[in-house]
């Protein structure tokens, strides 16, 4: 099938989705280009032809890559007309059923940011931050796949006098993500070592995980994010699988003081990943996912090392990609200095979002030789709240 050599979805990157072509049921696809592959009518299996792709993540790294290996073999070959549909045409699902999610905080530029923000008067970074990746356990069930619009939240917010009032959020946020999905699960009471990651995710897709800063605020203490996070969290629809990724790893920056022994390994995984986002389709920021501090190989060893079993299909997600320039934001949060600093979006000042407001994440990543690969985009829609 001929694709441009330059098209960011060529047969390097090949990620995988669920459709549904017109008048069909859900099954796997690939994208190529403006298309999508039906993978059962292109590789004659069964598998495929399910609602979600956990089936085939739990077969394990050596069915992904021979399965990834028919697919490039198939694409440089002429292919049946059954297989191939518009991308334009099919409607996209969510791709994976979700039985855990985990957000994390590891961009050291974000968490100083945000701790500036909440605790000027003190260290921004808490002692433990440098020491673990910190992370919270998420909502599954509101994981929506992009393009699903978002309901503006209600909750409890603090007012002048210090009482709270129950009301529509007002500081409204992103938090630009990668979000890594496990395929091959591990057993309670086992643990998966930084060095086994890539026996055990995957690939990637793009997160957004909107954030009710006002909720979020009055009442995360003492324990941490709750409904101002678990409304919504937007998930691609393209799961990038590690093997197209490849050209992309790097080495996590400088980790100091070093970190204790089950969160060192001697295989690097950073990604050199580029996001960008679009605030009603205005470029407005370029987080750099290089610039995180920790790795998702050390999540996963982190959210494990007390025994805790994972499953085909759970997400665990980077938290905020940011890097050390405000234009490197991967929040409204810290792109506006906690709403003192609007933001020009096409000629109207924003600090937190309006509704109607509509946010696109895309990011890009180097592919074999000169090339790029993209990631499959986020977007969602703010809705008015239901009082």
């Amino acid at each position: 099938m001929n694709v441009a050599d330059d098209d960011p979805f060529g047969p390097d990157n090949l990620p995988y989705g669920v459709f549904a072509p017109p008048g069909g049921s859900l099954r796997a696809g690939v994208r190529l280009g403006a298309q999508v592959l039906d993978i059962a009518a292109l590789l004659d299996d069964s598998i495929f032809a399910r609602p979600t792709l956990n089936g085939f993540l739990a077969q394990g790294p050596a069915r992904w890559h021979a399965v990834r290996e028919r697919l490039r073999d198939a694409v440089r070959a002429p292919l049946p007309a059954a297989a191939i549909h518009p991308l334009d045409s099919v409607r996209l699902s969510l791709p994976i059923s979700i039985g855990d999610y985990v957000d994390f905080y590891a961009s050291i530029d974000h968490a100083t940011r945000l701790g500036g923000f909440l605790r000027p008067n003190g260290e921004p970074l808490l002692p433990n931050w440098r020491h673990l990746p910190v992370g919270y356990h998420g909502r599954a069930g509101s994981v929506v796949v992009s393009g699903t619009p978002v309901r503006r939240p209600c909750g409890q917010r603090r007012t002048g006098s210090g009482a709270p009032e129950f009301a529509p959020s007002a500081r409204l946020d992103i938090e630009a993500e990668l979000g890594f999905v496990v395929g091959v699960g591990s057993e309670i009471g086992t643990s998966i070592a930084v060095d086994d990651f890539a026996g055990h995710v995957f690939g990637v897709a793009l997160l957004n995980d909107w954030s009710a800063r006002d909720i979020q605020a009055w009442e995360g203490q003492p324990l941490g994010p709750f409904l101002g996070k678990s409304f919504a969290t937007s998930l691609a629809a393209w799961i990038t699988p590690l093997a197209a990724l490849e050209s992309a790893r790097i080495a996590v920056p400088e980790q100091r003081p070093e970190p204790l022994s089950y969160l060192r390994g001697h295989q690097d995984w950073g990604f050199d990943i580029d996001v960008r986002v679009h605030w009603n389709g205005v470029p407005v920021s370029a987080p750099p996912y290089r610039a995180m501090y920790w790795s998702a190989a050390q999540m996963l060893a982190h959210l494990t090392v007390n025994g805790a079993g994972t499953r085909p299909g759970d997400l665990f997600a980077s938290g905020t990609i940011s890097g050390p320039r405000r234009d490197q934001s991967g929040s409204f949060i810290e792109l506006s200095g906690n709403g003192a600093h609007p933001v020009d979006v096409g000629g109207c000042e924003r600090t937190f979002l309006a509704d109607g407001d509509t946010v696109l994440l895309t990011a890009t990543a180097p592919g074999p030789g000169d090339a790029r690969i993209a990631l499959g985009e986020v977007s969602g829609q703010i809705l008015p709240a239901r009082r």
